[in-house]
Formats: structure tokens, C-alpha cells, sequence
């Protein structure tokens, strides 16, 4: 169905909000946001040859039109999805009947309820429910496609590709044009982004005035998620929380254990938070005593990794020498280094993934820094006989001049 309330806020109308900000006011023009982030989807459209861009993926969804559904869950199923064409109407295909959740989004000209066939709700009957939804996508095609029959997909199943193609499509990967569009953020997003930031803050800081001998590792965790909510935040990805010899290797989440005197804790925050952006920093603290000589070393190396990483960035670089002059890791850090050296971040973690100097050859790819880029700096610092690791992260803007912290959360310089 048509929206008319859409074109009704297209002429001076406050811009509206949904979900967990709703009945607040946002620091921008949150119109101004969606219209830019539409517009760098068609760019990447444009540069790619494609006539029609297919989301399914429910951070591309938010990305395109900033309206939500029960984001988690439908993650878990292709029950929501956005159409864009290139040169015609951004339609949004929604679980059930709810338009009143899609009210006053100036770059959504349309609202239908999706044709579902994913397995949950189709059982055997799927294929007859894409074959329904492909041929509405197809008819948008023929429609606004001018001839171009490329249509870029994101993520979807066998049953509906080959519905799709079934109807003469040229299916293209969406991920590129997905990834690249959300790598350049515009200063009315970064402001969100600060805001998500401010709330990640406020959660960390409440989590180091819970810290205590005798709290689980879960219980010191709850205290970022009630501040993300409370504040208006909507999930976190992750529970990478440690504590004492579970932060040695690295990635184990927060579980049931008692955390004790003397232990040290590592996390990584990986919030999404109000507006739908991710604030992903990582500190390390020592619980209610004095570091050891053994944990003043490790975090002081964690602590000089990322410092020497954030100064050799700027506009203009490419990965590979982003990689080559990043600090060369020790050997007896090698092995258990973090994944990625530095890798982007905007409503998730996302495009670009740097990889160390180590690893590029093998699985590293290039491409180019470029202002407005948000960057997340990683370090983790543990040996394989160790009993404790430190795991830090900082959250940098590129500019015109080099970087800017997003992040104003202090290091532990007692442990330095």
C-alpha cells in the first residue's frame, strides 16, 4: 500500500522517530539521515550496474529506511526485507500487517506485506511463496528497471534465488554495495554515533562502580545491557566479558563465574545502542587490587599496540600499508593476536576488516582509507603459557587531518 503519511512529513514535518527513541528528541534531523544513507545506497547501485537492490539482512533494512521491525528476531528469519530501485520507489516487504511501524519515513514510498517462505512459516509450501514474492520483484523490475534486469541480493535462500532467477533476474552480490555505502558516515550520523557512544560510556562506567569481589562475570555484564536499555539503546551483540584465567585465550564470554581479588577482566563492549549505532570499545580492569608486575607488562603492550596503530592512520592509506606500519607484534604475543588489526564500524561491525602484516597475504584484501570512516583499533596481548590477557579496543573517526577519538573513556594508567 501506498503511504500518504509519508508524503505528508515530506513537506515540513518534524522528522519521526520509532522504536526505543521514540518520545524523545534526537540531536539532528534524523530525515536528513535517511536521505543520505539512501543516497549513498544508490551511488554503490549505480557504480555496480544494477537496476534493483533486494535487503534482507536486518541491519541493511534499518541502513535503508531506519524503520524496525523486532530486529533480533527477524534476523533469525527472512520474514522482512527491502526493495530499492535505482531510479523508482523503496518499498519495504514487512512480517505481517503493521504499516503503522513504517508512518512518516520520507525514503519509503510503499509498505506490503511479505509473501513469506521461509520454512517456519511456509512449511512445504515455500517454494510457492517466493515463486509469489518473485514475481512482484520482477514486475518492479520491468517496471523501474529501464531494461536492466541486475538485481543485487544481499542474503536470501536457494528457494528464493531461484525464484528470481526463475523470472529472468541476474542476480548480483549486495553485500558489496551494502558494505561500501555504510563505510562514509555523514556529520549528522557521526552525531548519533556519538550519542550511542555516550551511552556505552555511561554503561562502562557503571559496570566499574559494580566491580567487586564475588560478582559472576554475568552479574558485572547486566550492567551495560540496563543502561543500554534504560537509556534508550536496543541490543548488544556479544557477552565478551572475562575475568582472572577465562581472558586467556581470548573470546570466551561471561559465564557463572565468581570473580576474584586480584583478577583481571577484559571486555568488549559490541553495543548497539540508541539510533541503532554500535559503539564497540574494549578496557581491562583489575579487580580491587594492585596490578602484577606480569599484568602491568601485558596491559602496557595492549596499551602501546594501540596507541602506535591509532598514530600511523589517515586518510589515503591503503590497508596494506595501514597493515605494514602498524606495531609489529612480539613473537610471544603472535600467536594469540586478535583476529583483526582494525576494522570498520557504523550501525554494526563492518567493512573494512584490516588484517595484520601476519595474515595478509593469506587472507587480507586492500582498498583505501577515506575521511569519514569510523574505525575500531584492536589489540589483544596474552602468551600461550599465560594465565591472564588484555584485551583493549578504541573507536576513531578518520578526518582531513588524521583521526579523532569517539571514545573518552580513560585507560587504566595505574597499569602503565
Amino acid at each position: 500500500m501506498p503511504l500518504a503519511s509519508v508524503q505528508a512529513s515530506k513537506i515540513n514535518r518534524k522528522a519521526r522517530q520509532h522504536g526505543a527513541m521514540e518520545y524523545s528528541d534526537a540531536p539532528v534531523d534524523l530525515n536528513t539521515v535517511r536521505r543520505y544513507r539512501l543516497q549513498r545506497l544508490r551511488t554503490k547501485m549505480t557504480e555496480l550496474e544494477v537496476a534493483g537492490l533486494l535487503l534482507f539482512n536486518q541491519i541493511n533494512t534499518r541502513y535503508a529506511v531506519d524503520a524496525t521491525n523486532m530486529q533480533i528476531w527477524c534476523s533469525h528469519y527472512q520474514t522482512r526485507c527491502v526493495f530499492v530501485s535505482l531510479e523508482g520507489p523503496v518499498i519495504l516487504f514487512d512480517y505481517s500487517n503493521h504499516p503503522h511501524l513504517a508512518e512518516e519515513i520520507p525514503t519509503l514510498d510503499e509498505y506490503r506485506v511479505l509473501p513469506a517462505f521461509y520454512f517456519f512459516a511456509a512449511g512445504n509450501r515455500g517454494e510457492e511463496f517466493a515463486k509469489e514474492f518473485a514475481a512482484q520483484i520482477a514486475d518492479l523490475m520491468t517496471a523501474h528497471g529501464g531494461g536492466n534486469r541486475r538485481l543485487a541480493v544481499d542474503c536470501m535462500s536457494h528457494t528464493g534465488c531461484d525464484a528470481l532467477r526463475a523470472r529472468g533476474l541476474t542476480l548480483v552480490e549486495g553485500e558489496q554495495i551494502t558494505e561500501t555505502a555504510r563505510t562514509v558516515k555523514s556529520k549528522e550520523e557521526l552525531v548519533l554515533m556519538q550519542t550511542s557512544m555516550d551511552v556505552c560510556q555511561a554503561g562502562i562506567q557503571a559496570m566499574h562502580d559494580f566491580l567487586q569481589p564475588g560478582i559472576t562475570e554475568n552479574a558485572l555484564w547486566s550492567k551495560l545491557h540496563e543502561t543500554n536499555i534504560r537509556l534508550g539503546g536496543e541490543w548488544i551483540e556479544t557477552r565478551l566479558l572475562s575475568s582472572g584465567p577465562r581472558t586467556n585465550p581470548w573470546f570466551r564470554e561471561c559465564s557463572m563465574r565468581k570473580i576474584e581479588k586480584g583478577d583481571l577482566i577484559s571486555f568488549d563492549t559490541d553495543l548497539i545502542g540508541p539510533y541503532g549505532y554500535c559503539s564497540d570499545i574494549s578496557r581491562a580492569w583489575i579487580c580491587g587490587n594492585r596490578p602484577t608486575d606480569e599484568q602491568r607488562r601485558l596491559y602496557g603492550k595492549a596499551y602501546e599496540q594501540i596507541e602506535h596503530n591509532i598514530s600511523v592512520l589517515k586518510a589515503g592509506m591503503s590497508f596494506r600499508e595501514v597493515s605494514e606500519k602498524c606495531w609489529s607484534i612480539p613473537d610471544e604475543f603472535l600467536s594469540h593476536r586478535y583476529s583483526s588489526l582494525i576494522h570498520g564500524v557504523g550501525l554494526a561491525d563492518e567493512y573494512p576488516n584490516i588484517k595484520h602484516l601476519n595474515d595478509f597475504e593469506a587472507v587480507g584484501y586492500d582498498g583505501m582509507l577515506e575521511e569519514g570512516m569510523v574505525l575500531c583499533v584492536e589489540s589483544f596481548i596474552g602468551t600461550d603459557e599465560g594465565r591472564e590477557g588484555v584485551k583493549l579496543e578504541e573507536q576513531v573517526l578518520i578526518t582531513e587531518t588524521g583521526v579523532e577519538r569517539q571514545s573518552s573513556y580513560p585507560f587504566e594508567t595505574e597499569m602503565l
